[in-house]
C-alpha cells in the first residue's frame, strides 16, 4: 500500500507583513512519499509548538467505516500537486492575516488511507486560543473548499469518487452569474471575541469587455 504526504509548514516571524508572498522564505511546501506510513501527529504539534504560543488547536480527518449504510474499506486520494501546494500556500497566509498566529502546519495523504487512519491534520499555534480556534476551522473549511484534492470512496460492494460539500458550495456560488458578471471570494477576519467565526464573502465584480 503505497502513500505520499501533501506537506506545508508555514513558520511565522511573529511579525506577518500585511500581504506576505506565497513564495516566502518561512513557507515550505513538499509532497514526501512513504510505504504504509501514517501522519506522525505528535510531529506536528511538536513543531508549531513555542515557548511564547498559549494555545494549539489540531484538526484530525480519519476515514470512517461506514457511509449511508455503505460499509467503507478505505480512501484514495490524488492531487493536482502543484496547484494544491499553491491554493494552501495562499490559504495558510489568508490565516495569518486575519489572526496573530505563530506557526502552521497542514499535511495531506495522497494514495490509500484505511479505516481508522488520518487523511488529513492541521496544527495551528497562537498567543490565545481564540485565534488558533479560529484559524484551524477556516484552514479545514478552506481547504476542503479550494484544494485540488479527490477522493474515492471504497466500498465492500463498489467504489465512488466524491467531491467535498465545501468544494460543492464553493463551486455553485462562483457560478451564480450572468455570464457578464464574476465573483470575487476573499474572506473577513471573525469577531475576535467569539470562537470559529470566518466567514466567506462573496461579491460581485464588474467585468468589463470590449469587442
Amino acid at each position: 500500500m503505497s502513500r505520499s504526504h501533501l506537506l506545508l509548514i508555514l513558520r511565522s516571524n511573529n511579525q506577518p507583513s500585511p500581504s506576505p508572498s506565497p513564495d516566502c522564505n518561512h513557507c515550505r511546501g513538499s509532497v514526501n512519499s512513504y510505504e504504509n506510513k501514517k501522519i506522525d501527529l505528535a510531529k506536528y504539534i511538536n513543531y508549531v509548538s513555542a515557548p511564547e504560543a498559549g494555545a494549539i488547536a489540531t484538526f484530525s480527518g480519519t476515514t470512517r467505516d461506514t457511509f449511508e449504510g455503505k460499509t467503507v474499506v478505505e480512501l484514495r486520494y490524488e492531487a493536482y500537486v502543484p496547484m494544491a501546494i499553491r491554493n494552501l500556500k495562499s490559504i495558510c497566509h489568508s490565516a495569518r492575516s486575519s489572526w496573530d498566529l505563530h506557526s502552521i502546519a497542514v499535511v495531506h495523504c495522497l494514495g490509500t488511507v484505511p479505516v481508522g487512519e488520518t487523511s488529513v491534520f492541521i496544527a495551528v499555534s497562537a498567543t490565545h486560543r481564540a485565534d488558533a480556534l479560529d484559524a484551524c476551522k477556516f484552514l479545514i473549511d478552506e481547504l476542503k473548499a479550494s484544494v485540488p484534492i479527490w477522493k474515492k470512496e471504497v466500498y465492500s460492494n463498489g467504489e465512488v469518487w466524491k467531491e467535498n460539500t465545501e468544494f460543492l458550495e464553493r463551486k455553485s456560488e462562483l457560478g451564480k452569474n450572468d455570464g457578464c458578471c464574476r465573483r470575487k471570494v476573499e474572506t473577513e477576519a471573525p469577531d475576535r471575541k467569539s470562537c470559529c467565526k470566518a466567514k466567506v464573502k462573496v461579491e460581485e465584480a464588474a467585468h468589463t469587455s470590449t469587442s
